[in-house]
């Protein structure tokens, strides 16, 4: 089922949100999208979550308060509290959740939601993720793990040749979304690890190689979400992380031109078809262009022709299988966070017409609201000038 429903959480009124295949999730800042998300993550992967921290040699302990602070961030334990209501999949969470039963064992915990943060940027201090322990307490867990995560999968690069390219790599995605990477985003260069001191990545182009820092900003942005596509898409027979069944993308837009961001889609649209169920936190309207698009393609019955067509994509042997039954079998919705003075209600704005008598819905969530604007901004001014001119 997928369900959660809360109320009281933080900046969150109240919200009943259904995860299908892609489901996004749009509001402007602050108005509570990362603490659903987190909750979440906390709600599935609990033992998976303090098995971790006790490996590194944090106390779990007792004390519900620091063991919010612990995983939201510092001073961040007040949103979750005695108001709050937490329901997931007909199952009603407390505070107690939280607690250590004598009976419960986390050592074989496995994680089921893996989690891309906006802050992602951060865990690449000088072109190198940074260790789960180089982090102040006050960094919130989410991205203490996922720089983790990254720097454990690179250790197991071996230190021959071939594995010191990053990218492009004939094994890791495929063929069409490797291209699309290069070239909307690193332009036939190659992302290389440095071993000549400390291991970094640097951008060689011929002869000549650039270190992390100087890359463009888009570059550097997109280098965490490329290290988990590579995890998250493994070489070989296996094509997924089998205990993985949520992957979190906050705000995979950030620093892209539309056609990097476009390129970003379609390897989620990848992920889907690896039966990952994916939750995007977004402020694009491109991204929300598709789930429009998308949609209508489903209730009109439109095969995967439809969607080779809107990618601009040949029909190979790759694309056919990131393609096949998308529409036939996944969803998509939309999810608005729609703040009134202190409050934020979480709606359903999946059907994103443009003729909804519902600002939210016919707004795109306010992503979409200065383009509509302008556009009857000019058309009331031409239809006034052609009528002077009469």
């Amino acid at each position: 089922m997928d369900n959660l429903k809360v109320s009281n959480l933080g900046p969150i009124k109240s919200a009943n949100i259904n995860f299908e295949d892609l489901t996004f999730l749009v509001g402007p800042q602050a108005s509570g999208k990362s603490i659903l998300l987190q909750l979440l993550k906390l709600l599935i992967d609990k033992k998976h979550i303090r098995r971790t921290l006790q490996q590194y040699g944090f106390i779990w302990g007792n004390d519900v308060s620091q063991i919010l602070d612990r995983y939201f961030g510092e001073g961040m334990s007040g949103v979750w509290n005695d108001q709050s209501k937490i329901n997931y999949d007909g199952k009603d969470f407390d505070q107690a959740f939280l607690l250590p039963k004598k009976a419960e064992s986390v050592k074989d915990a496995k994680e089921s939601l893996f989690y891309i943060p906006a802050q992602r940027i951060v865990c690449l201090q000088n072109g190198w993720p940074r260790f789960f322990t180089e982090y102040e307490d006050s960094v919130p867990y989410i991205l203490r793990h996922f720089s983790e995560t990254l720097r454990l999968s690179l250790e197991k690069i071996g230190s021959d040749r071939e594995d010191e390219v990053i990218f492009p790599q004939s094994n890791r995605l495929k063929a069409p979304l490797r291209n699309s990477f290069n070239d909307s985003i690193f332009h036939d260069g190659k992302i290389i690890i440095d071993k000549t001191s400390k291991k970094r990545f640097k951008l060689s182009f011929g002869k000549s190689t650039i270190p992390f820092m100087t890359w463009s900003a888009g570059q550097k942005e997109f280098m965490p979400l490329l290290l988990s596509f590579y995890w998250l898409s493994p070489s070989g027979s296996v094509s997924r992380k089998d205990d993985i069944k949520f992957v979190v993308i906050e705000e995979p837009e950030m620093g892209l031109h539309p056609q990097a961001i476009q390129a970003v889609l379609l390897q989620i649209l990848d992920l889907i078809s690896r039966d990952y169920k994916v939750i995007v936190s977004t402020h694009s309207p491109l991204l929300l262009e598709f789930a429009w698009a998308f949609n209508l393609l489903k209730q009109n019955s439109a095969n995967s022709t439809a969607l080779f067509k809107l990618f601009s994509l040949g029909k190979t042997a790759p694309t056919t299988q990131v393609f096949k039954d998308l529409l036939l079998k996944k969803k998509v919705n939309t999810y608005f966070f729609d703040r009134h003075d202190q409050n934020v209600i979480i709606k359903d704005i999946s059907s994103l017409d443009a003729g909804s008598a519902d600002p939210s819905i016919s707004e795109w969530g306010g992503l979409s609201a200065f383009s509509a604007k302008a556009t009857n901004i000019i058309a009331n001014s031409v239809a006034q000038n052609e009528k002077k001119q009469k």
